[in-house]
């Protein structure tokens, strides 16, 4: 979360956004990655609701900057698209939203290689589409 709410921060300031805090999203909420309240607060899902692990950073970043426009705009709007998509266009300027990156956090995590080999199996009945089997070694 600090370094969300640095980004947050750095963000809100760079497009003049209302931004009065940043918080974790409680994990009992299910529908949404993130909302955005008038009176400045705005809340971000960090782990998944499948597994329960961390998010991606980049996806939070993204979120981020979702919410961050609707301070501005409460609505999903052209004006609105214009600002998120500003915003994105910024963070990714300034390094702070990474797509395809790891996580500064998965990076950290031990990291366990899994070679899958795919090979094709004999040709299918002209009727069915040739199968593809995955093997993990």
């Amino acid at each position: 979360m600090a370094l969300l709410r640095r980004h947050a921060r750095r963000l809100s300031q760079s497009f003049e956004l209302p931004l009065r805090a940043l918080h974790a999203e409680s994990p009992r909420v299910r529908r949404r990655y993130g909302v955005c309240y008038a009176d400045g607060t705005i809340k971000i899902r960090l782990r998944s609701v499948r597994n329960g692990e961390l998010l991606r950073e980049s996806s939070m970043v993204d979120t981020l900057c979702h919410e961050l426009a609707h301070l501005r705009h409460f609505d999903h709007g052209t004006r609105f698209e214009r600002l998120y998509r500003r915003i994105l266009e910024y963070a990714r300027r300034h390094g702070i939203y990474r797509p395809g990156h790891p996580s500064r956090w998965e990076r950290l995590a031990p990291e366990v290689a899994v070679v899958i080999a795919v090979r094709e199996l004999p040709a299918a009945p002209a009727a069915a589409a040739a199968p593809v089997q995955l093997e993990l070694f």
